[in-house]
């Protein structure tokens, strides 16, 4: 923008600088001209009382001789006689034209071209009624005296103006594009996720940033005090349906107490206590929320992630007697999504094997690596999806009590919110269902991705888990 301003400023100056300083210029050297031939008739009419007075030569030459261009052999006198004094340039023709044939009637001053620049022929009358002519010669140098200094001045002028107009362009394209870099980097800012930004409108205003850009930033800086507000609204909303469950986990944890001794009833009763950690940490989360606002961390390590929430079914599957493997959860991958979220969608790929699979059913969970993407497969020996299409439609699932059909929909929102996929199909190892989250971790990809369903048929309702 600074660069498009000086231009503009350049383009505009230089235009009015030439439409201001040609005129003047060419009325400059004009004016050099006739102030030469100006000064060749004073020095013509000098001569006049001495030809008044008196035709002789040698009165005539003195006459000549104390004038300025005489001094310089520029005048000459033509005198009646036919005699002249002083070098004389115009032609015989041009003399006799001058001193109108020898009657005062028909004299004119006119001025003939010459070798050299010009002679100006001034006719006089002397005595007896007759005509004197006198010459004086202009040189052509005369002519354009002093012009190419006028020209030098206006040109510096026209500098001057172009550099002042440069000078003031660039400090106001300063101001505006320093103003929005600052609403640019601010915006940047609260997108990864700080959220205690603000664009500085007092520094704005000191540095003289346009009015437009002082009131875009004073939109954002409503817009990241909306945000703030709705996450706080978020968390609260989250502190109060957690603690909604402790009356449940409660009941849960005193019937587990009453169980007795046993590999199940302790395996019951870990489950709840787990459970109930999990709870107290997402009130303890949501409450610290309200006191400050960090800012959101995007990225965690998927294979900590994965190898956690595996370990955590892993118990339940213990207690059907179901087989599990993992692999390739050993080295760090990391993703750009929050641990929450991520969490959340391996437990409803999870969940899906342990709700619409029998008792028994193997299952594994395989994390593969490559330089753009992390993928993550998640296959059982159960049945399969009867309908793939239909499986991963929103709200779509029929899995029984208990079952919301938002399941798979939030593996693929997360998914698709980082550029990759989610995918249904049959495992290679197992022979049943197998579902593939992809996440991007490369470059991000174009926004039309987010929300695009792979193979998505609305208005079908068929029995799919979810």
């Amino acid at each position: 923008m600074r660069w498009a301003l000086i231009k503009a400023a350049v383009a505009g100056t230089t235009m009015v600088a030439l439409a201001f300083l040609i005129p003047l210029g060419l009325m400059v050297q004009q004016t050099a001209s006739d102030r030469a031939f100006t000064a060749a008739e004073r020095q013509a009419a000098a001569l006049g009382p001495a030809l008044a007075i008196t035709t002789d030569q040698d009165p005539i030459a003195r006459a000549v001789a104390s004038t300025d261009a005489g001094a310089h052999d520029r005048v000459a006198v033509h005198l009646p006689s036919g005699a002249v004094v002083g070098e004389g340039r115009a032609t015989s023709s041009d003399i006799a034209t001058a001193g109108g044939g020898g009657g005062v009637g028909t004299v004119r001053s006119f001025t003939v071209k010459v070798a050299g620049g010009f002679a100006l022929l001034q006719p006089v009358a002397v005595e007896n009624a007759r005509v004197a002519v006198v010459e004086v010669y202009v040189a052509e140098a005369d002519l354009t005296h002093g012009v190419g200094t006028a020209w030098l001045v206006l040109s510096l002028v026209a500098l001057g103006l172009v550099a002042i107009a440069v000078l003031v362009a660039d400090r106001t394209g300063a101001r505006i594009v320093g103003s929005a870099r600052r609403l640019a980097s601010a915006a940047r800012s609260l997108g990864s996720g700080n959220l205690t930004v603000r664009v500085p409108l007092d520094d704005a205003r000191a540095q003289g940033a346009p009015e437009e850009l002082r009131e875009a930033g004073h939109a954002f800086n409503t817009m990241a005090d909306r945000v703030v507000h709705l996450l706080a609204a978020e968390r609260e909303l989250a502190a109060d349906l957690s603690h909604r469950l402790r009356t449940p986990l409660t009941v849960l944890r005193l019937n587990a107490a009453s169980l007795g001794d046993g590999d199940a009833a302790d395996a019951t009763r870990h489950a709840v206590a787990q459970l109930e950690r999990e709870v107290d940490q997402i009130i303890r989360s949501a409450r610290r929320g309200r006191e400050e606002t960090p800012a959101v961390v995007l990225g965690c390590d998927a294979a900590e992630v994965i190898r956690e929430r595996v370990g955590f079914w892993s118990a339940l599957a213990e207690d059907e007697g179901r087989p599990w493997q993992l692999a390739g959860a050993d080295a760090p991958v990391q993703v750009p999504v929050q641990r929450g979220d991520l969490a959340a969608a391996i437990d409803a790929l999870l969940g899906n094997v342990f709700r619409h699979t029998s008792m028994g059913t193997a299952f594994a969970v395989d994390v593969l690596a490559t330089d753009t993407s992390v993928i993550v497969l998640v296959g059982d020996a159960g049945p399969g999806f009867d309908d793939p299409d239909a499986a991963i439609e929103r709200g779509a699932g029929h899995g029984g009590e208990g079952s919301t059909g938002l399941g798979l929909d939030i593996a693929r929102k997360l998914s698709e919110a980082t550029g990759g996929d989610l995918a249904l199909g049959r495992s290679a190892g197992l022979g049943g269902a197998e579902i593939r989250m992809r996440l991007h971790t490369g470059p991000a990809e174009e926004p039309a991705r987010a929300g695009r369903r792979r193979g998505v048929r609305p208005g079908r309702r068929r029995a799919a888990r979810v």
